[in-house]
């Protein structure tokens, strides 16, 4: 398989020079749902490193995935409960919950079920279907259930982001009996990558990136180093617009979505907990993600119908809060210009 990239910004008469003659592409050596090899090259002498170890690092640190958060346990309070007729403790059995690998089929949040009873063991397949997620790995190992009388009941709660989100006990524990879980969203488990040289050509020493990613198959390697390439991409398209001139205010506005993580940006307008009026307006406008309002200029919201400054602001205090917005800024209706768009039916 090769990957055509020909999206590249238009460079300066110095730049042409390092690419001139030079026909990179990628090519796909090897793809399987968990393991990806692929070629990269040819590039000039020193620029495949600067490329291997920057996708490197953006696919440990910076792709999407999914991931259980909490899990409630019938019956349970806290962790160093005991369950009856269960050979597992509470904690090992988080311990399990907490590898269970999931693949999502939506862009929301969710949840999951698992409902067993009786002798025997409990696996991964046990918990019920769903169409927003797919358990990837379903011959895991969660519970031994010891008597014909056993029973257990789990409420898994799904959630989408990116790294590991280490469990925080006391942003749950205003609610009783839910159990938090470490949350791995990284779907990446491995990379390598290697420089080889090439065979010298008029445009000089070159030389090919070769590089391995191994994955959980909640994603495949292709998807990831897709995903990687279009992090690095945004960033760096952003410094190749720099001028020397500070922007306006108007500019850095429409600059905030590109600081979203890919969690932030797909964040619903239902985990808001917004008033009736404001997330109907939104729907309305189909600004069904914190990115797509982030993206809208602020008099453009305002001329969404029944939308004003009440719900303006109440968008803002939300996204301050919820560190959608950088420090500092302040996302506010008050600076227009026109009254009559802030008006609310």
């Amino acid at each position: 398989m090769i990957m055509d990239y020909s999206i590249v910004p238009e460079l300066e008469p110095e730049s042409d020079l390092l690419l001139e003659n030079i026909n990179s592409k990628i090519i796909t050596d090897i793809l399987e749902p968990n393991y990806g090899k692929f070629i990269f090259g040819p590039v000039t002498n020193g620029q495949a490193i600067t490329i291997g170890n920057s996708l490197r690092r953006v696919l440990y640190s910076s792709i999407l995935g999914t991931a259980i958060t909490w899990v409630k346990i019938d019956g349970i309070l806290h962790e160093y409960s005991t369950i009856k007729r269960i050979k597992e403790s509470v904690e090992e059995l988080l311990l399990n919950f907490k590898s269970i690998r999931i693949k999502s089929k939506s862009e929301r949040s969710g949840k999951l079920r698992l409902e067993v009873e009786g002798e025997g063991k409990v696996c991964a397949a046990d918990i019920m279907a769903s169409s927003d997620f797919e358990i990837v790995n379903p011959d895991l190992h969660l519970a031994t259930l010891d008597s014909k009388t056993s029973k257990l009941s789990v409420e898994f709660n799904i959630e989408r982001g990116i790294g590991y989100k280490v469990k925080n006990i006391e942003e749950k524990e205003s609610t009783i009996g839910i159990l938090p879980v470490d949350g791995i969203f990284s779907p990446i488990r491995k990379v390598n990558y290697q420089v080889v040289k090439t065979t010298p050509s008029e445009s000089g020493e070159l030389e090919n990136l070769i590089l391995e990613i191994w994955t959980d198959s909640t994603k495949t390697p292709l998807k990831c180093i897709q995903e990687a390439a279009n992090v690095l991409l945004t960033q760096y398209m952003i410094i190749s617009k720099a001028s020397e001139e500070n922007q306006d205010d108007n500019d850095i506005e429409s600059e905030i979505w590109r600081q979203l993580s890919p969690e932030q940006y797909n964040t619903t307008i239902e985990q808001l907990d917004l008033s009736s009026r404001t997330l109907n307006c939104l729907k309305r406008a189909s600004l069904d993600t914190v990115g797509l309002i982030i993206e809208t200029k602020r008099s453009d919201l305002l001329k969404i119908r029944n939308f004003g400054v009440k719900s303006f602001n109440e968008l803002n205090d939300k996204f301050g809060n919820m560190g959608f917005l950088p420090e500092g800024f302040i996302w506010a209706a008050n600076e227009l210009e026109n009254p009559e768009d802030t008006k609310e039916d």
